[in-house]
């Protein structure tokens, strides 16, 4: 249900590092958002430090890591105390991963309506419906 789009810079490497942003952002998603991890989509796109401004200098030369993170979920799913919750557990968690962050560091939760948003082929509006209804779904 939610498509979360994850860019970060970090020196730290590790061969599992990009699974285990998704993996903590999967977790969290759920934990603090309700949104079921098994129709949850991450794409995690790491960014080279040199290439990654903050207060105008790179990241490498401030040694900082740092992350963007973009969360789709259906409009009113969720309350301001739930995404403030979630953008502070997410801001420590990617610490632990990335290393120390610079403070211009975003979350951004995108709420859109639920005619306008969906998958597999059904907006979420519809999904709403038939499970209210409780009848089959089918793509149009």
């Amino acid at each position: 249900m939610p498509l979360i789009t994850v860019s970060y810079t970090t020196s730290r490497q590790s061969p599992s590092l990009k699974a285990d942003i998704a993996n903590a952002v999967s977790e969290l998603t759920a934990e603090i958002l309700h949104k079921d991890p098994k129709v949850t989509a991450i794409i995690v796109k790491s960014v080279d430090a040199d290439d990654w401004f903050a207060g105008g200098k790179s990241l490498a030369e401030q040694k900082l890591a740092s992350y963007w993170l973009d969360i789709h979920v259906s409009e009113g799913t969720n309350t301001k105390d739930e995404k403030a919750a979630y953008l502070a557990a997410m801001f420590k968690r990617m610490a632990e991963i990335l290393g120390p962050l610079h403070p211009e560091t975003y979350l951004h939760v995108d709420e859109v309506r639920g005619d306008a948003y969906g998958f597999g082929g059904l907006t979420q509006e519809r999904r709403y419906i038939a499970g209210k209804l409780e009848v089959a779904l089918k793509a149009a």
